[in-house]
């Protein structure tokens, strides 16, 4: 069967692109390093970046993490920064949100770790509903994204969350592409801080379902929040634009649209304090 799906010129093509995908992470060496995160307190919201899409977010006196990866490998594809917070540095853990199945958002060993740490009931939510824990009232949004564990299990949902406290509110997008929805989420949910992708959108027809530094700017205005934090760049090399670019080209968007001292780059585990 692989033999013949190799004939197909573009499946061809497509397994030559893995495969340069796998070369250069076998040879580019793992870089960064760990912090133990910033604890909160008297009402403020922390937010720390563990990698790619993996956050620590302390807001209404709970601690939440979202989409949590600890890997070092992604099957053959090597993890190229460090997380920067390690799983035994974490506190305890009131609420893990997963925003898809995608291997490099939902990593079971990751979770069984977090379990391991006291995590126990499960809730699932469709888009708009919301769910409360305490302190802080979490919903559901869209993206334009899909959800499959495997390539025949796309009944599988997707999408982001905004977090709100009675101070606070932040928005973490998952994977998506650039869609009208990020009006809608602004309008309707106004979150002040906007956890954005500016990642893997090489070649062009992965903006179908990721953004550009450019898509991302777009999705910012569009949002109307107040900060701007970028993920899902520089951790697993997943598409073909070099590892730098898109936050290179990320700030030369900003600067273009006059946001530049709203877009917060934060360093891997250094806990930034709202």
């Amino acid at each position: 069967m692989l033999k013949q799906a190799l004939k197909n010129p573009a499946l061809r093509k497509r397994a030559q692109q893995f495969g340069k995908l796998i070369r250069h992470s076998a040879v580019t060496p793992r870089i960064g390093e760990s912090h133990k995160p910033k604890l909160v307190s008297n009402g403020e919201m922390g937010v720390t970046f563990i990698g790619h899409a993996s956050f620590l977010v302390q807001i209404g006196g709970e601690n939440v993490v979202i989409d949590p990866n600890f890997a070092r490998w992604l099957f053959v594809l090597k993890r190229l920064r460090q997380p920067g917070i390690k799983i035994h540095d974490l506190p305890p853990i009131d609420v893990v949100l997963i925003t898809h199945a995608h291997f490099d958002h939902l990593h079971r060993p990751s979770l069984r770790a977090i379990v391991d740490l006291g995590f126990r009931d499960v809730v699932e939510l469709n888009w708009w509903s919301s769910y409360r824990h305490r302190n802080v009232t979490i919903t559901h949004v869209p993206s334009r994204h899909w959800g499959a564990r495997v390539l025949r299990d796309a009944h599988r949902g997707y999408g982001g969350y905004v977090l709100r406290d009675a101070k606070h509110s932040v928005y973490h997008a998952g994977d998506t592409a650039y869609f009208t929805g990020f009006r809608e989420i602004g309008m309707r949910l106004a979150p002040q801080l906007a956890l954005l992708p500016i990642g893997a959108y090489n070649p062009p027809s992965f903006r179908n379902v990721h953004t550009s530094p450019a898509d991302a700017t777009r999705a910012f205005l569009d949002l109307n929040s107040r900060w701007m934090v970028p993920m899902h760049y520089g951790t697993f090399r997943l598409s073909h634009e070099p590892m730098d670019e898109p936050l290179r080209l990320l700030d030369q968007e900003a600067r273009q649209a006059g946001i530049e001292e709203r877009v917060l780059v934060l360093k891997e585990g250094v806990t930034k304090i709202f």
